[in-house]
């Protein structure tokens, strides 16, 4: 049975007044033509879900800020627009009828690289983890404001735009074009999510110092807090696609008590690496979820799950 939705937000102010939306979409849901400055295309966001209240507000919201909007009810509906029109960015829904968001992510991916944010209950943390397994860049738990929502894309679509004029990172056979976000190994493509090409442009530009991942998740997703899964996450992703063994890894190696550092070419680490910052060990400042430690017992049975 399908879980009741909360509203997206607490305050008064956070919907849009009836009838405050005009023009954003036309009547089948579909985004309407947006004026945008000279030379500057809005950038399309897809909405899915199910529950009319959340779409709406969370659509009036990104309206607001600027970007075309299109929504779907279901998962069939979202796949259909997503073909006919590319977004820049999803927002999904992971409780939806039918066909859940887990495997429109899936399909979505299949489809051709798209940054997702997945919407997730409070709570279910099993469930979060599989989105964040299936590719999801980021996600956010019910209830939630819905100016936090805008934040998040918006932060998620600065990083996905090429990096001006970025120089290009070689190390171990890995290569990585910040200007064209593409990367390989060995020559052949790798088919990378936004954080997990995130991820790996920053361990080729830090080879050999061990970084927490406090750190990682402030330095690459941009965070000053959250939890600490979502780099386990996508570290144990990122090894399955770069490592030649991703059960003994060579290039992304797990620093005991710290957290990851990249070994650099031949799995060599400068001289002096092994010595993480002292505030890499650190107690976490109030307020920050931890997650168990990589090679803690309870971070293994994390990484068991499927």
């Amino acid at each position: 049975m399908q879980q009741p939705h909360e509203s997206p937000g607490t305050g008064a102010d956070e919907g849009p007044r009836p009838g405050a939306d005009p023009g954003a979409r036309d009547g089948t849901g579909t985004a309407a033509r947006k004026e945008t400055a000279p030379g500057v295309a809005a950038t399309r966001v897809l909405v899915v879900d199910d529950d009319p209240t959340v779409a709406e507000v969370v659509s009036g919201y990104l309206d607001r800020a600027g970007h075309l909007v299109d929504r779907a009810a279901d998962g069939p509906t979202a796949l259909a627009r997503a073909a006919a029109h590319r977004p820049d960015l999803v927002v999904l829904d992971l409780m939806l009828p039918g066909m859940d968001g887990l495997e429109v992510c899936r399909r979505l991916r299949a489809q051709g690289p798209v940054p997702v944010i997945m919407l997730t209950a409070r709570g279910d943390e099993d469930d979060r983890i599989l989105g964040l397994e299936v590719g999801a860049d980021d996600y956010v738990t019910k209830p939630f404001s819905p100016r936090e929502l805008v934040l998040r894309v918006e932060s998620v679509l600065r990083r996905a735009r090429p990096a001006p004029a970025a120089r290009p990172l070689d190390a171990a056979g890995l290569t990585v074009d910040p200007s064209s976000r593409r990367a390989a190994k060995d020559g052949v493509e790798l088919a990378l999510t936004l954080r997990e090409f995130d991820l790996l442009a920053f361990f080729l530009r830090h080879p050999g110092r061990a970084y927490a991942r406090e750190d990682l998740m402030r330095e690459v997703w941009g965070w000053d807090f959250g939890d600490l899964s979502t780099v386990t996450v996508h570290v144990r992703r990122l090894r399955g696609k770069v490592e030649d063994d991703p059960a003994h890894p060579r290039l992304i190696q797990t620093v005991w008590g710290v957290g990851y550092r990249f070994a650099g070419p031949e799995g060599a680490v400068p001289a002096g690496a092994d010595h993480a910052d002292p505030a890499d060990r650190a107690a976490p400042a109030a307020g920050r979820t931890v997650a168990p430690h990589p090679d803690s017992p309870a971070a293994r049975q994390e990484e068991a799950r499927p």
